[in-house]
């Protein structure tokens, strides 16, 4: 074998070990999902606000070996009706996913029908509204064994109760605009 040959081995030997980490430091620890500050609340709540709005997710992985990679269109995204709060502003039982929420595969997550509102004003009446959401939906990111930390997305892409009827304190004609959460219009 000629020794360019040779050379020109090592130099691509070199390079899949260098690209590759030797197979030892390059495994996925953890995935982030973040979404547009627009949309987010706070504490990893973000507003779908309007009927066919839109929220981009995306999927950040962190490596061993220190770096981080966009893995949005490359985890699994998982969309279900939050345990913990599990019905709309007319206390009715939230649906599952595809029915008033989707995600694709790329993480775009999208108000479908039928609309629905998951947010109750819980000022008095004739004060300004305190807005409380009731429904929400959890969403996560898995690849490879890793899943991320939950988000949680309540939705505003209907018209909102007019009463609070959530006790200890339902309210009549609480919410006469039917608005439903921050930033919203009444229906």
């Amino acid at each position: 074998m000629k020794r360019t040959n040779i050379v020109a081995a090592l130099g691509c030997a070199l390079l899949v070990f260098s690209l590759l980490g030797c197979g030892t430091n390059n495994h996925l620890q953890s995935i982030t999902i973040s979404a547009p500050a627009s949309t987010a609340l706070t504490g990893g709540v973000y507003n779908l606000v309007g009927d066919g709005s839109t929220i981009q997710l995306q999927a950040v992985g962190a490596y061993s070996n220190s770096r981080t990679l966009d893995i949005t269109n490359t985890v699994t995204w998982n969309l279900i009706v939050d345990p913990n709060y599990t019905v709309d502003a007319f206390d009715k039982p939230l649906p599952g996913a595809g029915q008033t929420i989707e995600i694709s595969p790329t993480g775009l997550v999208t108000a479908i029908e039928p609309a629905d509102c998951t947010w109750i004003d819980v000022a008095p009446t004739g004060e300004t509204a305190s807005w409380f959401f009731v429904g929400a939906y959890q969403v996560t990111a898995t690849l490879n064994g890793v899943t991320s930390q939950p988000i949680y997305i309540p939705i505003a892409s209907s018209a909102g109760n007019v009463n609070d009827v959530f006790p200890p304190n339902p309210q009549t004609d609480n919410n006469p605009s039917q608005q439903c959460g921050p930033s919203s219009t009444g229906g």
